[in-house]
């Protein structure tokens, strides 16, 4: 497999602005189609906010600004009057839930510092997102799912000032001493399952060291890091683990379905280590991840659709499932402008 294999597709935004309609991204796609049926999420809004800001940082085009203040302002309507945030709503534009999960508050999280951080993003975007995650810092001690705390770490270290900082240690500390409690000779691991989103919790120790210097944040990313590989590597090329079982402590790796997010996380998570490090054993990993989108893949096959742009939901036993949803089209399109950063 090349290491150019990203280059083989120009990027092609058709499918996002199909997506978007005056209110966000919708959630699903009936193949190529957007599907009303199932409205909208805030885990999507939030990932595509940080997805745009990426595009109008890259090529500085005004439709992507416009989409920047657009899923901006889904988030705005999103949190509720506690602070944390409303997850569903359906094609009618009416919210579906008073809360969402703790895994939705910390993506959230993520696009917050993420675009409060970020130099593309307008002075009146900034002032307003700054509202948000002031009512939402509250809860940030409060949580107890890992993936919302590694979300939660990973947006906070953005913004690398005293009060962030001391929190995102505080948090970090908390998911080393999961980890702690959960490993076991050759499990190395933050629960006794390994589910989704998994790069997600190595990654976030990734960033905690960064802005903290504490070495037992890069220990523990380092030794689940590496379990986690020994898992996803075994053939040479990507293949995460399958959502149709998971892998138990002791039990068998589901083959299947492979999901696309997982690509996305896995060539942040290596581009988080190897910007700290420059080793560039990092860098290749993450071309790999990459390229688990464009064909290195169990099947052998492109999730990438030639004629919108759009990112098909994963990868089942029998091929590709045909859908391309949002989360898959955002993870693709993160997953390219990152790693297309270092040519």
């Amino acid at each position: 497999m090349t290491e150019k294999l990203y280059f083989s597709k120009a990027l092609k935004d058709d499918h996002i602005f199909r997506l978007t309609d005056d209110t966000g991204m919708l959630q699903h796609s009936k193949y190529a189609l957007p599907d009303p049926n199932h409205g909208y999420t805030t885990d999507d809004n939030a990932r595509a906010l940080i997805m745009a800001l990426m595009l109008y940082g890259r090529f500085k085009k005004k439709e992507y600004l416009d989409l920047v203040y657009r899923y901006a302002s889904f988030l705005l309507n999103a949190q509720n009057d506690s602070g944390k945030f409303k997850n569903f709503m359906g094609y009618d534009r009416k919210w579906l839930e008073e809360e969402g999960s703790e895994d939705c508050f910390g993506r959230c999280l993520w696009a917050l510092g993420y675009a409060l951080s970020n130099d593309n993003t307008p002075t009146g975007v900034k002032q307003g997102l700054s509202s948000i995650l002031k009512n939402a810092m509250p809860h940030v001690t409060g949580l107890n799912w890992l993936r919302a705390k590694a979300y939660s770490i990973i947006g906070l270290s953005c913004l690398e000032n005293k009060d962030t900082t001391r929190l995102v240690f505080q948090i970090a500390q908390s998911l080393c001493s999961q980890y702690d409690e959960h490993r076991d000779g050759e499990w190395k691991w933050f629960e006794e399952n390994v589910t989704y989103c998994n790069n997600v919790l190595p990654w976030s120790l990734l960033a905690a060291y960064r802005v903290t210097g504490e070495k037992r944040f890069w220990e523990v990313a380092g030794e689940s890091l590496q379990f986690l590989e020994s898992i996803t590597f075994k053939d040479g090329y990507f293949k995460p683990v399958g959502c149709d079982g998971w892998l138990p402590k002791g039990g068998k790796i589901a083959e299947f379905d492979e999901q696309t997010v997982e690509a996305c996380e896995a060539v942040l998570t290596y581009m988080e280590a190897y910007e700290i490090t420059k080793d560039k054993r990092f860098l290749k990993k993450a071309k790999k991840c990459h390229a688990w989108y464009e064909g290195a893949n169990s099947k052998g096959i492109s999730l990438i659709d030639s004629e919108t742009g759009g990112c098909y939901d994963g990868l089942t036993p029998q091929g590709l499932n045909l859908n391309m949803g949002a989360e898959s089209l955002v993870s693709y399109i993160i997953s390219y402008l990152k790693i297309s950063e270092i040519e």
